[in-house]
Order: structure tokens, then C-alpha cells, then sequence
């Protein structure tokens, strides 16, 4: 997995829009890095329903979410120092 495109901002506790190309040749678009209450996280591509409730439309066992989350965090933290 590699980072495709990374915007860094601040928009409120939205850090940063990425997204996430496959070892397959897939690019997922629509991941999020958010300031939490505990950290970084990352949200993952989601979609709003009727009731106005977000649904995420990617999922990924712990250990892929895991590589996800470290991968995206040292990409992160290594642009904002330079």
C-alpha cells in the first residue's frame, strides 16, 4: 500500500484528505485523518444516509486498519516537519 495523494489543512479536526492505492492496482479515494480525543485516527471512506448518519463504504480487518494508520502517520508527521 502507498499513499496516492495526501492535502494536509485544518479543517477543524480534519487534518488531512488522502488516498490509498493497493498493492493490486486499486486507488481508494476518500480516507480521512482526524484529531481525536486519543490521537490520530483515520476515517475511512464513508457515505451520509437519509437519516443524516455517516456509514463507511471500505472495510478492513484490524491488521490492514493497523498498516493503514502507521503508514498515514509517518507520511503525515514527515511532511509537516520539513
Amino acid at each position: 500500500m502507498k499513499i496516492e495523494r495526501m492535502n494536509k489543512g485544518d479543517w477543524g479536526k480534519i487534518k488531512a484528505f488522502f488516498d490509498l492505492q493497493t498493492e493490486d492496482g486499486f486507488t481508494i479515494k476518500g480516507f480521512k485523518l482526524v484529531e481525536g480525543t486519543n490521537g490520530l485516527f483515520v476515517g475511512f471512506p464513508s457515505q451520509k444516509n437519509s437519516e443524516g448518519e455517516y456509514h463507511d463504504t471500505v472495510w478492513a480487518d484490524k491488521e490492514v486498519k493497523d498498516q493503514v494508520i502507521a503508514l498515514v502517520k509517518k507520511e503525515y508527521e514527515s511532511s509537516t516537519e520539513q
